[in-house]
């Protein structure tokens, strides 16, 4: 009988234990939170490493420490500080998907911090895994016709380059050789660019960055076709691409301002 109550009396023990680490990782969530607010990520780290120590199944606590490490990670440094915030950002987030594999906190971030570290197919992977999980995110098909131009535009403007052609100087390319070898490699990955932009019109039409890189992609895409009727035509394309785009930024504009904005003096 003195066994059981002991043993009951530990269970007891462990619970309050339990209970006051939880505590006591929320009070180190909240301060993290507040370094964070004032952009102090360093602290806000400490304060995260904390909460995660004392519940390492508090999901929120662990993305913020992610997510402080990687609003410490500046894109196109090479130092090797910078390339560990993105490994720890990485890490904190992959953890969280050990314990949800759908969250989408944890899985658009990942796909930005590839993003951002130039890592194009990593990039797309992880925002087609975002989109199998979230099917109406329209930043995630905005991201992946962004992709489909980082990946296309440097060997299109090398080749272009290479035939001493200015940047002003109308297309298609003259060069049948140059300019079949860019539609077989670079072809495929256009459309599937384009595609992507034309999901996220479709979830918000106005969406008008999409706009701007459907109109991108179709202007370089109109250098690939085999007759001047065609390039024009792919174009003409673009341009009303970038009049809707526009359009869209004016219209946005204006509901900003609405009634009551800037007016002008009345006498």
């Amino acid at each position: 009988m003195r066994k059981l109550v002991w043993c009951g009396a530990v269970a007891a023990l462990a619970l309050v234990a339990a209970g006051c680490a939880k505590l006591q990782s929320r009070d180190s969530l909240n301060k993290g939170v507040q370094a964070f607010k004032s952009a102090q990520y360093p602290e806000a780290v400490e304060d995260f490493k904390k909460a995660v120590e004392l519940d390492p199944n508090f999901p929120t606590a662990r993305l913020y420490l992610a997510t402080a490490y990687m609003q410490q990670y500046i894109p196109g440094a090479e130092s090797p500080e910078n390339v560990q915030m993105a490994e720890a950002a990485h890490e904190q987030f992959q953890k969280v998907l050990d314990q949800d594999p759908k969250n989408t906190v944890a899985l658009a971030s990942i796909a930005s911090l590839y993003l951002n570290e130039k890592k194009w197919d990593d990039s797309q992977r992880w925002y087609e895994k975002l989109i199998a999980v979230d099917p109406n995110n329209k930043d995630a098909y905005y991201s992946l016709g962004f992709i489909a131009w980082s990946k296309w535009y440097p060997a299109y403007g090398t080749a272009r380059a290479n035939l001493g052609m200015k940047q002003e100087d109308p297309g298609p390319i003259k060069d049948k050789k140059v300019k079949e070898d860019l539609k077989a490699k670079y072809g495929p990955v256009i459309d599937a660019g384009l595609q992507s932009l034309d999901k996220a019109l479709q979830i918000d039409p106005q969406y008008d960055d999409a706009m701007a890189y459907e109109n991108l992609l179709i202007r370089e895409r109109a250098d690939l076709m085999d007759t001047k009727d065609q390039y024009e035509a792919q174009i003409k394309i673009a341009n009303d691409w970038v009049d809707k785009a526009l359009a869209t930024k004016k219209a946005k504009a204006e509901k900003k301002g609405g009634p009551g904005g800037i007016v002008a003096d009345q006498k």
